[in-house]
């Protein structure tokens, strides 16, 4: 009886929970490109009305892009254009883009995706027809320069894309459908080594 009453009393382990990114740790390297997944960044889902952009902007500390194709960037933060109205704000230096948006009164919709995308750099020689691989997008250096974004497919997955340099892209996709564009890319980076 005094052992049942021992078990009763005695405190409880805390139960440990530890957040594993997806496709943590995971490169691959061909010949003339690299695929690997990023760190982890805070982003955010924006839509406002023209009225609105001038605020935002200046509490993003990023102005807004209005054209299509079209990405800014500032201080780690980067801005990009998806739509009339819609941007994906990405925070790559460890600041809140959302309780920036939150001290704005103009009207506007911020809502945190930060664990919703996982980001995968391309890298190297290979990079755009690795993309290609899976992407219908022409992405010579004419028709999507450096700092070129724009909302697309890989494969049956949607994507964001952004050139972040001459042979250098950055993949966003939701954490849900990463492991299927992360092996699409890989296997688009043997195609593109031969």
């Amino acid at each position: 009886m005094a052992k049942a009453a021992a078990r009763k009393t005695a405190p409880a382990a805390s139960p440990s929970v530890e957040r594993r990114l997806a496709l943590a740790g995971r490169s691959t390297t061909a010949a003339s490109v690299k695929v690997e997944v990023l760190p982890p960044a805070e982003r955010v889902s924006l839509r406002a009305p023209e009225a609105s952009v001038a605020a935002l902007s200046k509490a993003l500390g990023v102005t807004l892009p209005n054209k299509p194709k079209t990405a800014a960037a500032n201080g780690g933060r980067t801005a990009l254009w998806l739509g009339p109205d819609e941007w994906l704000v990405i925070d790559e230096a460890d600041n809140d883009p959302l309780a920036d948006c939150a001290k704005v009164s103009a009207l506007h919709s911020a809502v945190g995706v930060s664990h919703r995308n996982i980001a995968i750099s391309v890298t190297g020689a290979g990079a755009a027809a690795t993309i290609n691989a899976g992407c219908p997008q022409d992405l010579s250096l004419e028709a999507f320069p450096v700092g070129a974004a724009s909302r697309t497919i890989l494969g049956k997955t949607e994507i964001v894309l952004l050139r972040t340099g001459n042979d250098a892209f950055r993949v966003e996709c939701w954490r849900s459908f990463s492991d299927y564009v992360f092996t699409l890319l890989s296997e688009g980076s043997r195609d593109a080594a031969v």
